[in-house]
């Protein structure tokens, strides 16, 4: 239809959006929503910058809102609006880069907490980018939590804080390991990420 943007098929080159003015609508949204968490998932964007970009992408009114975000992904000359990358059957996320991420969380609650994410995230190398990065948030808040219990126990004031630490992290860890089962991103608070 005339004046509408084209949407080049899988293996077509992108091809650049006619109008910048043009309106846009919840599937044009959805579209640079899914390149975004697909370069979240391959490591190219930290969790702070995959949510400003999901704002901007969720505040754009016209195309010409949305090809800087393209831009920053895939350099200049890429706005446009084609087809996000095919992701696997059944969600974003498979169901085994999911479990690794749940388990990631959950396994310090039962007993491992350095040990589980870091089994996790060596056995997910780089094929599975989801899990990894959750096991990878899971090791460094365990470590941070380590480090912040080593230290509170020194002190009278510290021995009273300290369980409520214990519970905030029991807490924490519950609600990371459902959101990595679900398949979604998840950042903890206070967190020293030592490890990348």
């Amino acid at each position: 239809m005339a004046g509408m943007p084209h949407h080049p098929g899988p293996m077509q080159p992108p091809r650049p959006v006619p109008y910048e003015g043009l309106r846009i609508g919840n599937q044009e949204r959805e579209q640079v929503i899914e390149h975004v968490k697909t370069a979240f998932e391959q490591g190219r964007l930290d969790k702070i910058e995959f949510d400003e970009r999901v704002d901007r992408v969720m505040k754009a009114r016209t195309h010409a809102d949305l090809i800087p975000i393209m831009e920053e992904l895939y350099g200049p000359a890429s706005a446009h609006f084609a087809p996000a990358p095919p992701q696997p059957a059944g969600g974003l996320v498979s169901s085994n880069e999911r479990l690794g991420a749940g388990a990631a969380h959950l396994l310090p609650l039962l007993g491992f907490p350095i040990l589980g994410p870091l089994i996790v995230m060596l056995a997910s190398g780089k094929t599975a980018p989801f899990a990894r990065s959750h096991a990878v948030e899971a090791l460094n808040f365990q470590l941070t939590v380590l480090g912040a219990s080593i230290v509170l126990s020194i002190t009278l004031v510290g021995l009273v804080l300290l369980p409520m630490v214990l519970i905030a992290a029991l807490v924490l860890g519950i609600v990371a390991g459902v959101k990595g089962i679900e398949g979604k991103p998840y950042r903890y608070p206070l967190t020293v990420r030592l490890v990348k």
